[in-house]
């Protein structure tokens, strides 16, 4: 257990610097590029996001799941096997891809909404064939848990795609020509962790054997992971098309329907998808024990683990849910000099819940080979956002992504923890304390809305943010505390205990 959660730390150490480091950069973009410029990158890439998720996106876990499967039926030949399919498929898959996409560049303007993201969509292209080869790597990775390595990889991918970018950027003359440039050093980066990750593979003996006999058995798996996440990124794809264009039918500018967007899609959300962050590391961690407990039929540790990815996640994004809703205002301001990204920010806040716990429930389920049901429960949810942003533009504006996000992250969420509870041999025991959590939310946001009221006048923007955000999150904690969410008795036990331990500990006997 010391070990697990020491794995965790040393993951979560390096993704908190990733994605700090990525955000500061989002911020110089921002402000270097302006709203129009980062809504311009936000949709090429999330075009390119769609051909990423066709060519790769289900087969790096589904290596890894497989690798931790063949390995608890020590079958260790099977494991180079699935390895190597993992590669074959994607690189034919992405170059496929790639070639066509190329060719018909001419052709792309009706994919976009505004004919400029044409050009910033094909100069990143090409690093799809490596970036999808990559990401198998990074799959045999986590196979076999190797997490420092990948998280070395995963750092410095995003060094590298900052340093290009900052180079790059700062001398564009126009909006256009910043987010060509941001894109660029996108490709940059891509390259990088290719050739890092492909070297690490080969120095650690890895090998490449015949991919045809484990296809079958790949592809199958991967199938509905890559059918699912295929469905989120077209359907991310089909919203930077439609929303903008929806915006312009309800009389909105293309400018300010590139600007409302931007600060939605490219500023606000990234920062709810905080939380998910932080708990995407404790989940890569312990998904492959679920993988092993589930295999190996050990169904009680399987429950305990279920439990704990669900109560972690709660607890951890409740904390932040107070803070954004309080704070969102100030946070979109000081970060990217925007009030209607805060108000966003603010707004969206209760999301991080659902999204949270959409997200590890989606991963525990696929670890355990549902990957069926989770791609069905998505589809169904994706048409109900899809058509909320389509309908309500002309009513909300830019917050029909709001109410869209709401019910794909809600509806899954529910649909997920129904499927787990069946599913597991052990009921999970998790309601009273999502509940409990959940309810111990609106005091805090009372709390601190009075706080935020009381120091605004006295402390100025900066100050408040941090004063309130501290006292919030002290309060919520309290909260908790009372409502026995957390114990603080189990854990003053295990400092006394820890404490008394060192006490009692032998000296060594000099002579």
């Amino acid at each position: 257990m010391r070990k697990f959660f020491k794995t965790v730390a040393v993951v979560t150490a390096f993704s908190v610097i990733e994605k700090c480091l990525g955000f500061l950069y989002r911020i110089y973009l921002s402000r270097s590029i302006g709203q129009e410029g980062v809504g311009l990158y936000q949709v090429a890439l999330s075009v390119f996001a769609l051909l990423l998720t066709v060519s790769c996106s289900g087969t790096p876990v589904t290596v890894s799941r497989l690798m931790t499967k063949y390995r608890a039926e020590n079958d260790e030949k099977r494991v180079n096997g699935v390895i190597s399919s993992g590669l074959t498929v994607t690189f034919f898959i992405s170059a496929f891809l790639c070639g066509i996409f190329l060719a018909l560049k001419n052709d792309l303007g009706f994919l976009f909404s505004d004919g400029r993201c044409v050009d910033i969509f094909t100069v990143v292209l090409p690093g799809l064939i490596f970036t999808s080869v990559y990401a198998v790597l990074r799959g045999v990775f986590w196979g076999n848990k190797a997490f420092l390595p990948y998280s070395i990889i995963e750092l410095l991918e995003e060094i590298c795609m900052i340093v290009a970018g900052v180079i790059l950027v700062s001398s564009a003359t126009n909006v256009f020509e910043g987010a060509y440039r941001a894109g660029v050093a996108v490709l940059i980066s891509y390259v990088f962790s290719f050739s890092v990750a492909l070297a690490c593979f080969f120095i650690k003996k890895g090998k490449i054997v015949n991919p045809f006999p484990e296809l079958k058995p790949l592809v199958f798996s991967a199938a509905p992971v890559t059918a699912m996440r295929t469905v989120n990124s077209l359907a991310v794809s089909l919203v930077s098309v439609i929303l903008p264009m929806r915006l312009l039918a309800a009389g909105y500018t293309s400018g300010q329907a590139m600007s409302f967007f931007g600060a939605a899609a490219g500023e606000a959300i990234p920062i709810l998808f905080i939380p998910t962050t932080l708990i995407g590391s404790f989940t890569l961690v312990l998904v492959p024990e679920i993988s092993e407990n589930f295999y190996g039929k050990n169904y009680m540790l399987l429950k305990k683990d279920v439990e704990k990815a669900l109560k972690f996640s709660t607890l951890l994004t409740c904390l932040f849910v107070p803070v954004f809703t309080v704070c969102g205002e100030e946070l979109g301001v000081l970060i990217f000099g925007s009030t209607l990204c805060g108000e966003y920010l603010s707004a969206s806040a209760f999301l991080m819940v659902f999204m949270s716990l959409s997200s590890v429930t989606t991963s525990v389920l696929n670890s355990i080979g549902l990957e069926h049901k989770t791609m069905v429960y998505f589809v169904i949810s994706a048409c109900l956002m899809l058509a909320c942003v389509w309908v309500l533009p002309a009513f909300l504006g830019i917050y029909a992504l709001l109410v869209g996000f709401t019910f794909v992250y809600g509806l899954t969420t529910v649909l997920n923890l129904k499927l787990l509870e069946k599913s597991c041999k052990y009921k999970p025991e998790y309601k009273r304390y999502v509940l409990k959590t959940s309810i111990a939310v609106i005091p805090a946001v009372i709390f601190g809305f009075v706080t935020e009221r009381l120091f605004l006048g006295l402390l100025g923007t900066l100050l408040t943010l941090l004063v309130t955000s501290a006292l919030v999150v002290a309060f919520m904690t309290a909260v908790c505390f009372g409502l026995g969410v957390v114990d603080f008795g189990l854990i003053r036990g295990r400092i006394i205990k820890k404490g008394g331990s060192r006490r009692l500990k032998p000296q060594k006997v000099r002579n």
